[in-house]
């Protein structure tokens, strides 16, 4: 872990939040917003945090509390944020973290850091739902960029697929349920979390 790459921390809240039918970075719990305290939980783990925006979302007064990167790709959902990230810091690893995981907590992002394999271009957990890879909630090595490329060249931009077909380090969650997230008004309504204004 020595030779390891500095870890920025990157926030996605580019989303368009077509299920949810408003905006899920704004979704707030006891007046602090997802975004908010996704950004606040993952600054303590990292050297620097960012969230990524699309530029129709630059000017939103919550996202322009933060630094931001700016998506520099157009209709390929997150993994645009993570390759915007990789071409503003090339040389940095990235915690990417979704905004919309109301139960995330230190200790999945501990659990995930103490794991870190960074020999490999990803570390990430199996989902406790499918055993899946969680690629919203993951380390991507910069190592992993050439990889990345590699797929949307193919035509591939889910990042759970990409994570399932390369050499990724899979950790269990320490908590089951910290990974699960809300994109429905039914998954609101299931959660202590409330719509935001």
């Amino acid at each position: 872990m020595n030779d390891a790459a500095m870890l920025y921390g990157l926030v996605l809240a580019g989303g368009k939040s077509r299920r949810m039918g408003s905006d899920k970075a704004l979704l707030s719990r006891n007046g602090e917003t997802q975004l908010s305290r996704a950004v606040h939980l993952v600054e303590r783990f990292t050297d620097r945090v960012f969230v990524s925006v699309r530029a129709d979302q630059a000017g939103d007064p919550e996202r322009r509390r933060f630094a931001s990167i700016t998506d520099r790709y157009d209709d390929i959902g997150p993994i645009a944020g993570v390759l915007s990230a990789m071409d503003a810091v090339p040389g940095a690893a990235w915690l990417v973290v979704a905004c919309d995981l109301p139960n995330i907590d230190d200790t999945t992002l501990a659990t995930l850091l103490d794991q870190r394999d960074a020999a490999r271009p990803f570390t990430a957990f199996r989902s406790s739902h499918d055993g899946l890879p969680e690629p919203l909630c993951a380390i991507y090595e910069p190592h992993a960029r050439r990889i990345i490329d590699a797929f949307v060249t193919e035509g591939i931009v889910c990042p759970r697929k990409m994570l399932i077909r390369s050499d990724t380090t899979l950790l269990d969650q320490p908590h089951p349920a910290a990974l699960d997230n809300i994109n429905t008004p039914e998954d609101l309504e299931r959660s202590s979390l409330q719509a935001g204004t």
